[in-house]
């Protein structure tokens, strides 16, 4: 049987449900993808579908569709062609949203009913990269959709019994469910290969790389399963092995995939040049067949995100002592800091990427509500005030427009458009988030390899992300790029005077350099230096506290403080008191002099025990000061020291008018007094500069919220709590910053305005003066 392909030519694409060729738009393109999918994989024939139906809702539900009968189900089918020319109930019906656009329980819920009001039995929603089964009680719509694990094959549809063994098989890939199977994935490795706790995770991220890879490359569709894997490894090797050359010769197969998968994500930067898979051909057997159930590529993010956070939590928590931020925390960090889209975030301790994931689902969800309010008011625009007056014909005809409309807008959410800057197309506002604004840094290269597979699993972001000393310069990160940072950095250790800067720190990559000089212009270039200048020299001289201190978290304060830009915050998990102890006394006036500290919350140590720690932490948020108030700060330092001086002025004359009368004697004795005099003016001014210190305090004053919260979420065995204290703390601060106005945000989603223009297109305006019209 021939295999039905997607035809386009000539910016169109041909849909032989209609036997008529359309404007090859996104959605119609996924439609398309499907009607194939329908075929080849389902066996159903094309006489027994149909395209863009439309479903009635004869209970008069509150009002989904524009009207009563004009809303359209994108695919329907019948159990036979026979039941469709009878126009008997339909059997499947299918909803389908574009590649790049999430879909949202509303989405859900809109479609379930189109399924209800046809009669059907299965309902599917897709956007190719997200697929769900439901099915569907016609008894009534539901509060809470039921999903299941797949629809049948047309075969399976003749046979009632099968239709109601797959009606009631509810899907079961949970959180929970995928946890353990990584788990379990995991054992399989130390069991059979004997690795260590480390060396097993290496394993499993590299095959969960390469499944993606396999599911991105065949859209969705159910792959890399084992029977899959032996018939492709029996095509090798009759067909390819035989013609490689050389060692590849005696590449198996599984290596040569893996290959393949590095050189898909090179890029990244994900595995050395030389990297292999390290586990026997049976293991990786073994872990496809536990894997194959899942689809990464159709799952949602927060469902296959959490599990490989718990996944993670587990393993590196109980078997490799790593140290990891609780979700409770993160998430109260976040929403005190409040990123916004735009802004631009760093965490060059990143770990497992716990922080730049939050923050990165903290700003889709802001662009995502937007994004729907654009599209609803375009939608009012496009109606007009008259819609309901209008004609079949005249409301089909707008319809049409509030489709392309919302294909248009719906590119927003894309974080593959890069836009076209020379033909004016602009950047999606989902790929600007992803590809220029999340940073991080690990010094481990296992850790940085698994925050970008995290953030991977949470829908994107990972490509700022790199294996790297947090203290050194890289790519995007460097001095005064960022207004948020978030950060959990190592403490307790200290930074050798002996650790120097080496030849190994010097970037070479010629190619990136120029890449990266070309993105960020002159300043990459002076961030460069910071490495290249000081080749052989320690690190601690990079840092001005490196004269004070070498713990680092010291040290991670200050290489935060510069990174932000001046009125940037951040938020950092501290050793409780650290900057109160005796001994930092000078490290607490450095940043004193550089920024405000806006909130301190003193937290359980519970909340760390159960990640591994042994310090009690506090959590300690700062803003960099503003050009202003580096004025105002430098002011009440000079006012200060003057008043101390004046109060001595007396003793300096005096000093000063002996010396005067002695800078021209030869005499020996002199000399010696004109050294004395010196010092005395030295110890004076030093008194001056520490008698000021309580007196600039007053001058510079400002309130320090702190907090005490005794249930931060989660105990010391890693249980979760209600956690209301950090909720309701959230919220009492938001109200003081709302009242004092601790930083202004630079909001870019009011920047960008939606308009239809004059021919019906859209109009996207940026920043009220660059208009670029829609893609």
């Amino acid at each position: 049987m021939t295999r039905l392909t997607v035809q386009e030519k000539n910016g169109k694409i041909y849909c032989p449900l209609k036997d008529e060729w359309h404007v090859s738009k996104p959605e119609e393109k996924v439609r398309q993808a499907w009607v194939c999918k329908l075929v080849n994989e389902y066996g159903y024939s094309l006489d027994q579908m149909g395209q863009e139906i439309s479903v009635t809702n004869s209970k008069k539900s509150t009002g989904e569709a524009r009207g009563d009968g004009n809303a359209r189900a994108d695919l329907v089918v019948w159990k036979s062609k026979e039941d469709k020319l009878a126009n008997k109930h339909a059997f499947i019906v299918v909803e389908l949203k574009s590649e790049n656009v999430r879909v949202r329980v509303e989405d859900y819920y809109q479609g379930y009913n189109y399924a209800s009001w046809a009669g059907a039995s299965f309902f599917v929603t897709s956007n190719e990269k997200e697929t769900k089964f439901f099915n569907v009680d016609p008894e009534y719509l539901p509060k809470k959709l039921e999903e299941i694990i797949g629809i049948p094959t047309a075969e399976e549809a003749l046979s009632d019994k099968k239709v109601s063994e797959i009606l009631n098989k509810t899907k079961t890939f949970t959180r929970e469910e995928f946890t353990k199977t990584l788990k379990s994935c995991h054992n399989i490795i130390r069991n059979n290969d004997k690795l260590s706790p480390e060396a097993a995770f290496d394993e499993i991220s590299k095959i969960l790389f390469m499944k993606i890879r396999e599911e991105r490359k065949n859209q969705g569709a159910k792959v890399f399963t084992k029977a899959e894997y032996t018939n492709g490894k029996k095509l090798y090797e009759e067909n390819i092995r035989p013609n490689l050359s050389g060692d590849d010769k005696n590449l198996e197969y599984m290596q040569f995939l893996f290959r393949s998968t590095k050189e898909e994500f090179k890029d990244d930067r994900l595995f050395e040049q030389n990297e292999v898979i390290k586990i026997r051909e049976n293991s990786f057997e073994q872990i496809l067949e536990k894997l194959e159930n899942y689809n990464l590529s159709d799952t949602q993010d927060d469902v296959k995100g959490i599990a490989f956070e718990q996944f993670l939590g587990t393993t590196f928590r109980g078997e490799l002592g790593q140290f990891f931020t609780p979700r409770t925390i993160v998430d109260f960090m976040v929403s005190i800091l409040d990123p916004q889209e735009g802004e631009v975030i760093c965490d060059p301790t990143c770990g497992s990427g716990g922080f730049l994931i939050k923050a990165f689902e903290y700003v889709r969800e802001k662009i995502e509500r937007d994004i729907k309010d654009i599209k609803s008011g375009l939608r009012k625009q496009l109606e007009g005030k008259d819609y309901e007056s209008k004609s079949e014909a005249e409301q089909l005809e707008i319809n049409k427009h509030i489709d392309e409309m919302q294909q248009i807008i719906n590119k927003e959410l894309d974080t593959q458009q890069a836009g076209d800057k020379d033909k004016k197309i602009p950047e999606s506002r989902m790929y600007s988030l992803s590809h220029n604004c999340i940073y991080g840094t690990d010094a481990n290269p296992r850790m940085a390899r698994t925050s970008k597979m995290n953030m991977i699993m949470h829908g994107d972001g990972h490509g700022g992300v790199h294996h790297h000393d947090g203290l050194l310069n890289v790519n995007g990160i460097f001095e005064e790029r960022f207004d948020v940072i978030l950060t959990n950095p190592p403490f307790g250790a200290r930074v050798d005077k002996s650790l120097k800067i080496s030849e190994t720190d010097r970037f070479t990559d010629e190619k990136l350099i120029a890449k990266y000089t070309k993105r960020y212009g002159v300043e990459y270039t002076k961030a460069l230096k910071q490495v290249n200048d000081n080749i052989g020299n320690s690190i601690l001289d990079l840092y001005d506290t490196g004269k004070m201190s070498g713990l680092t978290e010291v040290l991670f304060m200050e290489r935060c403080l510069r990174l932000l830009k001046k009125g940037g915050r951040m938020g950092m998990v501290l050793p409780e008191g650290v900057l109160n102890t005796s001994n930092l006394a000078k490290v607490r006036e450095y940043f004193e002099g550089r920024a405000k500290i806006i909130l301190i919350c003193s937290i359980p140590q519970d909340v760390f025990i159960a990640a591994g720690a042994t310090v009690k932490p506090s959590l300690v948020f700062f803003k960099r000061f503003t050009e202003e108030e580096e004025r105002k700060y430098a002011d009440c330092v000079a006012m200060a020291q003057n008043e101390k001086r004046a109060e001595k002025q007396d003793k300096i004359d005096e000093l000063n008018a002996e010396k005067e009368k002695l800078l021209d004697s030869k005499k020996r004795e002199d000399k010696a007094r004109i050294k004395e005099i010196n010092k005395m003016l030295d110890t004076i001014e030093q008194q001056i500069i520490e008698e000021a210190k309580p007196r600039i305090k007053e001058l510079f004053d400002y309130e320090i919220p702190i907090a005490m919260v005794n249930d931060a979420g989660i105990t010391a065995t890693g249980a979760a709590t209600e956690n209301k204290e950090l909720k309701q703390l959230v919220k009492e601060f938001n109200a003081y910053n709302d009242k004092v106005k601790l930083w202004q945000h630079h909001d870019y989603s009011v920047l960008y305005e939606y308009n239809v223009g004059t021919d019906g297109s859209i109009v996207r305006t940026f920043n009220k003066d660059e208009e670029v019209l829609s893609w």
